[in-house]
C-alpha cells in the first residue's frame, strides 16, 4: 500500500509540472543541406534538444546504410515556428533519444529516404545505432581518406623551399 501511495504522489506532482518545464519529445526533419539529412528531437524544456545530423554508408557495393553521427548539434525553439542548431549537445543526450522507439523509427524513415536520394539503385539495410558509448566507433569518412587530397605537410615544406618560397625575415618593407 505504501509504494502505490508513492507512485500516486509521484504521477500528482509529475502532473503538475508545466509543459514549458519537461521535454516534449516531439522529432521532425530539419534539413542541413538536403532534404532527410537532419533529425530534430526536443529532449528538454522550452524546446532545447538535438538536431542529429543523417548521414550515409554506401562503401559496400549497391547497399546503402546508416553512417552513425553521434556528436548532434544542440536543437534552439524546437517547439516554435523557426527551429535551429548550433554548437554541440552532450553524447549522453543522443544515447538518450536513441533509446526511445519513437526517435529510432523517425531515424529509419528518414535515411531510408536519404539513402534513396543518395543511391537509388541501392538496396537499404538498416543498422541500429549505438546506445552505449563503448558502442561507439570511428567511423572514417571517405573524402577525409583520399591520399590525393591531403599532402604531406613536410614534402610541402620542401617543394616550397626548392621553390625560393621561404618567408622573408623581419618586418615588411
Amino acid at each position: 500500500m505504501p509504494s502505490l501511495l508513492t507512485a500516486v504522489l509521484g504521477l500528482a506532482l509529475a502532473a503538475c509540472v508545466p509543459a514549458h518545464r519537461r521535454a516534449s519529445w516531439s522529432h521532425f526533419p530539419l534539413p542541413r543541406n538536403q532534404p532527410h539529412d537532419g533529425l530534430a528531437v526536443v529532449s528538454q524544456p522550452d524546446g532545447y534538444g538535438l538536431h542529429i545530423w543523417l548521414e550515409t554508408d554506401t562503401r559496400t557495393a549497391g547497399v546503402c546504410r546508416p553512417r552513425w553521427v553521434v556528436d548532434a548539434a544542440r536543437l534552439f525553439n524546437g517547439n516554435g515556428s523557426a527551429p535551429f542548431s548550433s554548437g554541440l549537445a552532450p553524447r549522453a543526450e543522443w544515447f538518450e533519444a536513441v533509446a526511445r522507439q519513437d526517435v529510432r523509427d523517425a531515424l529509419r524513415r528518414e535515411l531510408e529516404a536519404l539513402c534513396r536520394e543518395r543511391a537509388p539503385r541501392s538496396s537499404w539495410s538498416w543498422v541500429e545505432p549505438p546506445r552505449r558509448p563503448e558502442q561507439v566507433t570511428a567511423e572514417p569518412f571517405p573524402l577525409l581518406e583520399e591520399k590525393q587530397l591531403l599532402a604531406d605537410p613536410e614534402q610541402v615544406r620542401r617543394q616550397e623551399d626548392a621553390m625560393g618560397g621561404a618567408a622573408p625575415e623581419g618586418p615588411p618593407p
